[in-house]
């Protein structure tokens, strides 16, 4: 026997934080992700890793009172991972929403976060949610879905990083508002490390000193730069005690290379911009 269970397969979508995330704008971002979000208008952020995207969606999802449902996408991401597939259960079978289903339900905010690592056809089953039908199409029940008041859908991707295999596809392009992302000023991601790893404004600058110069390297080695987001988790452990020369050096320089050349550069500069050898550094790459 099959049977469909809409309700009991389903839970609930998460509810919005307590208390908003913190995210300092930098621009006009808050203000053209609410009106397109008003407006029924898909959203796609565009920017490098790490630079606050998913914690923008977080924020926005607090101050619309919607619920977020995000998923990570990857290479194996499939159409039934997104929208449901049927599962036996007590010799049954029954179909199980998938979480694109379940914000179009429930009117939840849907937030694929880089989804270009998904398989292009996967997303097209995005296209008709994202223009004006707003519906999603289930084949295999043989139904449509209208999406519930305040569904809402947010793509993210690196337009940096992708290569032409990983691109968006036009057609899901031109069916988005793209709101363009970047690194915050200095002196706003100075607040941000503050704030979020309660380091002392004297320290928040000198990491930032230190991304900012990462940043501006030209090194066929150095597939990505120094985001915020590491630069968080180094005053982190700077916060935990460890010395700033020691946190740049395990938060920030190892996990962006592991090109020999590239991380000796690397510690050179903490060097630089942090001070002193790391620990169990040896001095020849200094």
């Amino acid at each position: 026997m099959t049977s469909v269970d809409t309700h009991n397969a389903v839970s609930e979508p998460p509810t919005p934080h307590d208390s908003r995330p913190l995210y300092i704008s930098t621009g006009d971002e808050e203000q053209h992700f609410k009106a397109a979000y008003r407006q029924g208008l898909s959203i796609v952020l565009k920017g490098p890793t790490g630079c606050g995207k998913t914690r923008f969606v977080e924020a926005m999802a607090h101050d619309l009172d919607r619920p977020l449902i995000t998923v990570s996408c990857h290479d194996d991401l499939t159409t039934a991972d997104l929208v449901g597939r049927f599962h036996l259960r007590g010799g049954e079978t029954e179909w199980v929403d998938g979480p694109l289903t379940r914000a179009v339900r429930e009117g939840a905010i849907c937030y694929l976060d880089e989804v270009v690592e998904a398989r292009q056809d996967t997303t097209v089953v995005l296209h008709p949610l994202a223009d004006h039908r707003r519906q999603l199409p289930i084949d295999r029940l043989g139904i449509t879905l209208d999406a519930a008041p305040g569904f809402g859908l947010v793509l993210s991707y690196n337009p940096g990083y992708q290569s032409v295999l990983k691109d968006l596809k036009d057609s899901t392009r031109q069916r988005m508002v793209a709101i363009e992302f970047g690194f915050p000023a200095p002196e706003t991601e100075e607040e941000i490390l503050t704030e979020e790893a309660g380091i002392t404004q004297g320290t928040a600058a000198t990491l930032v000193r230190f991304s900012q110069a990462i940043r501006r390297l030209k090194t066929p080695g150095l597939r990505e730069v120094a985001s915020t987001r590491v630069l968080i988790a180094a005053g982190r452990l700077i916060a935990e005690g460890l010395l700033p020369r020691d946190a740049a050096r395990i938060a920030i320089a190892a996990p962006l290379s592991d090109d020999p050349t590239v991380q000796a550069g690397l510690l050179r500069m903490i060097d630089t911009y942090v001070g002193g050898h790391a620990s169990g550094v040896p001095a020849l790459i200094s």
